[in-house]
């Protein structure tokens, strides 16, 4: 079994809209959406759930109102001003540091674990599919993002396909390093941008850091060709391969509105036609090529 996980070192580059077109194209696969703080990847490939689990992480502090004597211990030392003057807890304030819990002498404050977010397991026209959604405010989406892939690990074992494609977290963050523990191979998307350059250079930093075969697909190449020259030269002196030049193309988003990949949308199109050639490079480098085709 092996791992592909996509990712981004900013967002807006098309990440998970050439997921979904991957999706179309390599077979045999379970899917995991792993930006589980902003997932969109549901909204393209149209899951049908078929599970839904809860993903209880972090404690928030909680106050017993009837044994709180309003001494103020509290209050004076919460560094995140999470208790206010009536003695009430802002839970999106609180860190769950435990501190007021442990300095108050009526044992008045204790903490309680939150219902951070949901795992959902569900079917595709594209294949199983696993994915969730993380509270509002709520944190350790690095532990929701380990939680998908070990769940989609034990979908593709069940039912013995060779791949998981995943659809990662932009940035360089605790999600993007849950996202890439264990995986093979990373498909980096840029674009040809200053930002885009800038925060391509961090996440391969972190990519040579794990040491993870890495490849780059550069989005709407064709708006700034001198800045996608020198992303290419980066990549040349990394000896990091550009498996992949998309042109700029609105029918990504006429796809998007539809609810579809840009695959379903306009198969025969210049865009479709090069993600087939970068889905066929990707089963050369990850060694795909006999039980993925096209």
């Amino acid at each position: 079994m092996k791992e592909l996980v996509v990712i981004s070192g900013k967002g807006g580059t098309g990440k998970t809209s050439i997921v979904a077109s991957l999706a179309t194209l390599l077979k045999n696969k379970v899917l995991a959406d792993c930006d589980v703080d902003a997932a969109d990847l549901h909204l393209v490939l149209k899951p049908d759930i078929q599970e839904k689990r809860e993903f209880w992480s972090g404690k928030t502090a909680s106050l017993d109102q009837e044994k709180c004597i309003r001494c103020g211990k509290c209050r004076e030392h919460c560094r995140y001003d999470a208790i206010s003057a009536d003695f009430t807890i802002d839970k999106i304030a609180c860190e769950g540091c435990g501190l007021c819990s442990y300095i108050c002498p009526q044992g008045a404050i204790s903490l309680k674990v939150n219902l951070a977010g949901h795992l959902f397991r569900s079917q595709t026209a594209h294949g199983p599919m696993i994915h969730a959604k993380l509270g509002i405010a709520e944190e350790n989406s690095g532990k929701l993002v380990a939680l998908v892939k070990d769940t989609a690990r034990q979908v593709a074992e069940d039912k013995n396909f060779p791949l998981i494609l995943i659809d990662g977290p932009p940035g360089i963050g605790c999600p993007v390093i849950a996202a890439l523990s264990g995986a093979d191979t990373v498909l980096i998307v840029t674009e040809p941008t200053i930002s885009g350059i800038h925060d391509l250079e961090r996440v391969l930093k972190l990519t040579t850091h794990f040491k993870t075969n890495t490849l780059v697909c550069i989005n709407k190449y064709d708006i700034n060709k001198d800045m996608t020259n020198k992303i290419a030269l980066i990549c040349n002196k990394l000896k990091i391969p550009v498996i992949g030049y998309l042109p700029f193309d609105a029918t990504f988003t006429k796809a998007q509105l539809k609810g579809m990949s840009l695959l379903e949308y306009c198969p025969e199109g210049e865009t479709a036609q090069e993600l087939k050639k970068v889905a066929n490079k990707i089963k050369e480098s990850m060694d795909l090529l006999s039980t993925s085709p096209a």
